[in-house]
């Protein structure tokens, strides 16, 4: 009996101290994508399937933080099966976000079906920009979309990519919507920079 309230408290602990729901889910989203077939083109379009659940919504549609969370889950799954992950692990680099932007257009309501649509667009020294988008199953509408940036961390796009296609790649050209939002990151960065006085010390 008293295994029983040790296992029950252990886990209400962690419970309590962990998001345990997200790192379950993480390991079931990388078991099923190293199971499905791969991917070749690096940066061919992949599709995450996904529907609004009660855990998901507030008033009734899918709470705007949940879309950043599925973006999260739809981008493990790109990079188990166009082996950017295996590139990462051979050069002993890792990959963060760098910056998100969304846009919703329409909301997804509880009990609707999506799919995320993801794929690198391009890249540069520093990162890769994908976008990411929620696409209604009952009507084919554009919900959301979403752009992102992926810094290389010891490492650099270019590197990852000759390492997956054993050859130099060439740089897609930025879509100029894409390439506004680049201008916008790095004009704010530039601004906070000099707000906190860092490029005054780098002189």
């Amino acid at each position: 009996m008293w295994w029983v309230i040790w296992i029950l408290t252990a886990l209400l602990a962690l419970f309590s101290c962990l998001d345990v729901w997200y790192f379950l889910r993480t390991a079931v989203v990388i078991l099923q994508a190293w199971f499905r077939p791969p991917v070749f083109d690096v940066t061919a379009e992949q599709t995450f399937p996904g529907r609004v659940t009660p855990r998901d919504i507030d008033m009734c549609h899918m709470n705007n933080a949940r879309y950043l969370r599925e973006c999260d889950f739809a981008r493990m799954s790109l990079y188990t099966r166009n082996g950017v992950f295996k590139a990462l692990r051979a050069l002993g680099a890792s990959v963060v976000v760098g910056a998100t932007t969304i846009r919703y257009r329409r909301s997804l309501c509880i009990g609707e079906g999506y799919e995320l649509r993801s794929r690198i667009v391009t890249w540069n020294d520093k990162a890769f920009f994908l976008e990411q988008r929620f696409v209604s199953t009952k009507d084919g509408l554009v919900c959301a979309v979403m752009y992102c940036q992926q810094n290389i961390i010891r490492s650099s796009p270019d590197k990852v990519m000759q390492h997956l296609c054993k050859r130099k790649v060439e740089c897609p050209e930025f879509p100029e919507d894409l390439q506004h939002w680049v201008n916008f990151i790095s004009a704010s960065s530039q601004a906070l920079r000099a707000e906190s006085g860092l490029d005054e010390k780098n002189k």
